[in-house]
């Protein structure tokens, strides 16, 4: 009995690899999955043949380019085996997509949040009519969705899908799994934006120069400030974390906080504490909720004209925001820091901050400023992350389901 059950999580182990090196490539023949697997070509042809016949895969032909000999046998993904909702809450909006299991995005809209204090009960009711709605746009039967993927910036909880705080609801925990029971027999699991964000980084970097990675920071700017590391622990694995960057002390008994207490970095480097500073309101206002970007615009265009408290505004979220980074490295090790977010677009103004915050380490003295690296796009990175991971976990279950 031991003995069959040790084979059924082989096989299981195995199969994954296999679906996991489809995923990365695209659709591939018997040889290739066998050389990135590393797994025997009998291996390779019992898999494909269970995978086939539990529909989770498919094969096809592809007729050589001259025309001659026999074609090539590739598999993929069936995209009709599942499906996967991705739901990006953000500081103004909520993002709905609809994946296949082959990762092929199928539909997308966006709704407005509204800023009602009242919080967190009516949120949940709003992102249940999405799911419906999205579902509804598509015909999709519900049963056919089989996992719900969610992210938020703020603090998740480690193993279940409950929002512990957010800068939105503050202390009101979101506990999705309790919310969407019974309506929803989908697997549902919550991420950090940012954390999302490392890993799509991260999987670039593997991709891209697989010997040579060791390590990444991904730190986010924007209403709030969010920071993802991802660390290379072995060929194809990573380890991704979420410390809780924008809420380390940069000045003791400093500025308030929207999390309560006094002296965050995000107190002094999140967009409101940016206005704050520029209109020289008192470091103990309480924060607005939202600042629209449309306003750090104008305080923006105020500093690259010399405004002498807008200019200092940007120079002091640069310098709180390089302290952390200082500190943070100090506790780790050297590596690259990618900046994401909407902040980005006042890197120009930060950058001087950020260095001069950095510089103040003597880990940076002795051993250099790390790279630092203004990137975009952090909207597809955050689905990325959500992909990367979302469908890994439904491999995982469809293969234990379909297999077993």
């Amino acid at each position: 009995m031991l003995t069959k059950s040790s084979t059924e999580l082989v096989r299981q182990r195995n199969s994954v690899l296999v679906l996991s090196a489809l995923r990365r490539q695209g659709a591939l023949a018997h040889t290739e999955i066998a050389d990135l697997t590393k797994l025997s070509s009998a291996t390779i042809s019992a898999i494909t043949a269970d995978l086939e016949k539990a529909e989770i895969i498919e094969k096809s032909e592809q007729q050589s380019a001259s025309g001659r000999g026999r074609p090539r046998v590739l598999f993929r993904q069936r995209r009709d085996c599942g499906y996967l909702i991705v739901v990006i809450i953000s500081s103004d909006g909520v993002q709905y997509s609809l994946v296949d299991y082959a990762g092929k995005l199928i539909d997308r809209f966006s709704e407005d949040r509204s800023h009602d204090p009242a919080g967190a009960e009516r949120f949940v009711a709003s992102v249940k009519e999405g799911l419906a709605r999205i579902l509804s746009r598509s015909k999709l039967a519900q049963e056919k969705v089989l996992l719900i993927s969610i992210s938020s910036k703020g603090l998740v909880h480690s193993t279940d899908p409950v929002l512990v705080w957010s800068p939105i609801f503050g202390g009101d925990q979101i506990d999705f799994e309790s919310a969407f029971r019974p309506a929803w027999q989908a697997r549902i699991i919550l991420g950090n934006e940012t954390q999302l964000v490392a890993a799509a980084l991260g999987a670039h970097e593997e991709n891209a120069r697989p010997a040579e990675f060791r390590s990444l920071a991904a730190l986010s700017l924007g209403h709030s400030i969010g920071l993802g590391i991802v660390r290379r622990s072995g060929p194809g694995e990573q380890e991704i974390s979420a410390p809780n960057f924008g809420h380390m002390l940069h000045m003791a008994n400093g500025g308030l906080c929207r999390c309560g207490s006094k002296g965050c970095i995000e107190a002094y480097a999140g967009f409101y504490a940016i206005l704050r500073m520029a209109f020289e309101v008192p470091l103990d206002t309480i924060p607005a909720k939202f600042v629209p970007v449309a306003e750090l615009d104008k305080i923006a265009a105020q500093a690259r004209h010399g405004h002498r408290m807008s200019s200092f505004a940007f120079r002091q979220a640069g310098v709180a925001l390089g302290n952390g980074l200082s500190r943070l490295l100090s506790l780790t090790e050297r590596m690259p820091v990618a900046i994401t977010g909407p902040g980005t677009r006042y890197y120009d103004l930060l950058r001087p901050g950020i260095e001069e915050g950095l510089a103040q380490s003597h880990m940076v003295r002795m051993q250099g400023m790390p790279e630092l690296r203004v990137v975009f796009d952090e909207p597809l990175l955050v689905f990325e992350g959500h992909l990367n991971r979302a469908l890994s976990v439904i491999d995982g279950d469809i293969v234990q389901g379909g297999l077993g």
